[in-house]
């Protein structure tokens, strides 16, 4: 039981993640369109390219978290990401919803894998 409890933020972020990027490119699930200064902000991403890369890069994180020897590496590319979504949610869309347990699943994850971390602290 305990290592389903492990893997359990693992596998939700990977496949929050990874359903997220692929979402972008192949379009399983449409999307409402956003007004306010959320939509102003998420058509300057769109735009400009930087969404592509930020789906790419979402991609890869959450494939490699899903892989206990690079899950380090996947969350080290997916936490600016995952800050990124709180504060849109925090200070943009005034709504914080998955942002939030993103964000706990995260530090969780991070907990786990401390001391692949401890190098850089």
């Amino acid at each position: 039981m305990k290592k389903v409890l492990d893997l359990l933020p693992s596998v939700l972020v990977g496949a929050l993640f990874l359903f997220g990027g692929l979402n972008f490119f192949f379009n399983f699930v449409a999307q409402p369109p956003m007004t306010g200064d959320p939509g102003v902000f998420m058509g300057v991403l769109f735009s400009s390219g930087i969404l592509k890369v930020i789906k790419v890069l979402e991609v890869i994180g959450g494939a490699l978290i899903l892989f206990p020897s690079k899950r380090a590496l996947g969350l080290t590319i997916l936490a600016p990401i995952t800050v990124n979504i709180l504060l849109f949610e925090l200070f943009l869309a005034h709504a914080p919803s998955v942002g939030v347990a993103l964000m706990v699943l995260s530090a969780i994850i991070a907990y786990q894998e401390r001391e692949k971390f401890k190098a850089l602290l």
